[in-house]
């Protein structure tokens, strides 16, 4: 058995305590520490088991030697200055992404975890949803022959605040992270250059704010196929999650998820459901897939799927993004770095 803390006590960390306590095998909450720890977190927190310990200090769990492993879902910026001292204490880590929107301050996780013999896994779940796993599996099994085009839909049901927009890191690094990763995911390799057409249709208070809320990035990628992304902050009809693999030998696609298939046919048309509305809903079973494969790996002591180099290009990529934005140009990867 696997002993966690977890820090943060806000919607994501209430995600992976459900998650843990209702499906992830051989884990067990010890302590949850979050600075605003109040009655009412206590009291959900205890609604889901009563043996877990609560703390507003963080410390707590880091001092404590019956916990292995941590779990991060603070805020984005205290991600890698708590991997850090996480790493030091000598506990697994797992941490939400994005592990920096600073690539120096990753490279700082980078080195902490050289001097370390623990496991690091950063948060990208996606990778693990059964639509998006099925389509890497026909692509790896070689069912579609050489990725030529790659297509990545993602849209979401409504907007964020303005408020939440201005410290969130933009699009790129908040929203579209997930989809630069899912685009290495699908084509097996790193992309070398990136391209933005953005604007600004759904809330002009976003533009306010400094960002976008739709866009079309086109990458290309190493192995010399092209990837597309397309986001919007506001689908009206759910949660638009579609991912699709052209190849030399075929092509794979994956369709939203939603509540049943059945399709009405009558006089008023061919209906059926929408999307589902919310990403909870949409990927609670990957985000449960993820831990279970985090806390696999320190039992028998493999590597973890996403390591940290996993969590750094996704944010090199994102910061090509509002490059390319900035200076109306293609951006590569290679400009990042130096």
């Amino acid at each position: 058995m696997v002993n966690v803390g977890i820090i943060g006590a806000g919607r994501i960390g209430k995600v992976h305590t459900q998650g843990i306590i209702t499906g992830v095998r051989n884990a067990k909450i010890k302590t949850i520490a979050d600075p605003f720890m109040n009655d009412d977190t206590a009291a959900w927190i205890h609604s889901m088991d009563s043996s877990i310990e609560v703390t507003k200090d963080y410390k707590e769990i880091l001092a404590d030697e019956e916990i292995d492993a941590v779990i991060i879902c603070s805020s984005t910026d205290t991600h890698s200055p708590l991997s850090v001292e996480a790493i030091k204490a000598g506990k697994h880590v797992f941490c939400e992404k994005p592990i920096d929107h600073d690539i120096d301050k990753i490279k700082e996780v980078i080195d902490a975890l050289k001097e370390s013999n623990v496991k690091y896994q950063v948060g990208f779940n996606r990778r693990f949803d059964h639509n998006f796993k099925a389509v890497k599996d026909a692509v790896v099994a070689g069912k579609i022959g050489d990725p030529h085009i790659i297509k990545i839909t993602s849209r979401d049901p409504e907007p964020p605040s303005p408020a939440y927009v201005a410290v969130s890191g933009g699009m790129f690094l908040d929203m579209t992270i997930h989809d630069f990763d899912m685009v290495r995911f699908l084509a097996g390799c790193d992309a070398t250059e990136v391209y933005v057409q953005s604007a600004v249709l759904v809330d002009k208070g976003i533009g306010e704010a400094g960002d976008v809320d739709t866009a079309v990035i086109t990458l290309k990628m190493e192995n010399g196929a092209i990837a597309v992304i397309d986001n919007s902050r506001k689908a009206v009809y759910g949660y638009d999650q579609r991912a699709e693999v052209f190849g030399s030998g075929g092509m794979v696609a994956t369709r939203n998820d939603s509540l049943s298939t059945a399709v009405i046919s009558n006089a008023d048309g061919v209906t059926g459901e929408k999307p589902l509305y919310f990403f909870l809903e949409r990927y609670m079973d990957s985000f449960r897939e993820e831990m279970n494969q985090f806390i696999g790996a320190i039992e028998n002591d493999t590597d973890t799927p996403l390591g940290v180099m996993d969590g750094l290009k996704p944010v090199l990529m994102g910061l090509a993004a509002k490059k390319s934005v900035e200076e109306h140009r293609p951006v590569a990867i290679s400009e990042i770095m130096m």
